[in-house]
């Protein structure tokens, strides 16, 4: 299963530099989990590492969330995070640039429904919001072989 991205995520893209998008889907854990909320900066510049959002290749309706892993002829290389989902450029090479349309740049967690406990609260509050970084060790690592 592929995070596909709610369709909310598509209708400001072309008036605002900035949009909101939800994670459905397992392929990006443990990075992001089903029912992220996400800050993604439109038409932003892409580096290897990011996280980015794209329309997938064979299905261009559906909104994807993957990380860039590396610039090839065509476009970009792109894998999720959880090697188990699939759903990636090993199943559908390389994606063209114009398909890569944003780059991620904050995660909100919203609370777990149940969470009442001011223990669980604080817990939710120190975790809820993070950013979304560029991992640049899998690139020094694939360098150093």
């Amino acid at each position: 299963m592929m995070p596909e991205l709610s369709q909310e995520s598509e209708r400001g893209r072309a008036v605002l530099p900035w949009g909101a998008a939800e994670v459905t889907g397992p392929s990006m854990v443990p990075t992001l989990y089903h029912g992220d909320r996400l800050l993604v900066r439109w038409g932003a510049r892409v580096r290897p590492g990011d996280v980015v959002v794209l329309r997938h290749p064979f299905q261009q309706d559906l909104l994807v969330v993957k990380r860039a892993k590396e610039r090839r002829e065509g476009g970009w290389w792109v894998r999720g995070d959880n090697a188990f989902a699939g759903g990636d450029s090993t199943d559908y090479g390389v994606v063209p640039e114009e398909l890569v349309l944003g780059r991620v740049r904050l995660r909100y967690r919203p609370p777990a429904s149940g969470r009442r406990s001011p223990v669980a609260l604080a817990r939710w509050a120190v975790s809820a919001v993070r950013p979304v970084l560029a991992e640049r060790s899998v690139s020094r690592r694939l360098r150093a072989r």
